[in-house]
């Protein structure tokens, strides 16, 4: 199992390199496109701050921003547990550990996660059935089983390239099933 999700995984980021500047930009824009799909106002979505070759989040981050939705962004920490902090705009974005950038303001604690009625996860692969694949470092294994323990519900969504939803993607006992694939052609329910 574990190398078949390795294979895979490397095959993936291989493919998301190989997209050019404006492909990435034009996935970025579509994907902003959905955030009606996903939140309305006042409502409280968990996201993150896509970095490299990754769907990018910022167009998402400032449509959903614009639309009244209240938004969480990580801070990770040294265990790679993740805590939670609002965006606030692009500004206030800081430059943080492995490239990442991560919000400036007040530290909410991990459990912050837990009043998200969305929550979007990274991910380079889901099956229609639900099965995510990760890159590997388990800090949204983390996030996952926190929801579970407080009982939370939220709708899990991976935002992905067209070519990242397959029919399976190795999955293990302990890994969580995802709701919907947020796609540059639109949201997909999963399962």
């Amino acid at each position: 199992m574990h190398n078949e999700k390795s294979d895979l995984r490397t095959r993936l980021l291989t493919q998301r390199r190989a997209l050019s500047a404006t492909e990435r930009a034009e996935a970025a824009l579509a994907l902003a496109g959905h955030a009606g799909e996903l939140a309305g106002p006042g409502v409280t979505v968990a996201a993150y701050v896509s970095v490299g070759a990754e769907p990018g989040t910022r167009p998402l981050l400032e449509a959903l921003r614009a639309r009244g939705v209240r938004v969480l962004l990580p801070v990770l920490l040294a265990d790679n547990d993740l805590d939670w902090a609002q965006y606030g705009g692009p500004e206030s974005l800081a430059p943080a550990g492995r490239g990442l950038l991560e919000p400036a303001g007040p530290r909410l604690g991990p459990e912050a996660v837990t009043e998200a009625s969305v929550v979007l996860l990274p991910g380079l692969a889901v099956d229609r059935g639900g099965a995510r694949l990760g890159r590997g470092g388990g800090s949204y294994d983390r996030v996952l089983a926190r929801l579970g323990r407080a009982g939370a519900r939220p709708v899990l969504a991976v935002l992905l390239y067209e070519h990242e939803l397959l029919d399976r993607v190795p999955a293990e006992p302990h890994d969580l099933p995802v709701d919907l694939a947020v796609t540059p052609s639109g949201v997909r329910r999963l399962g």
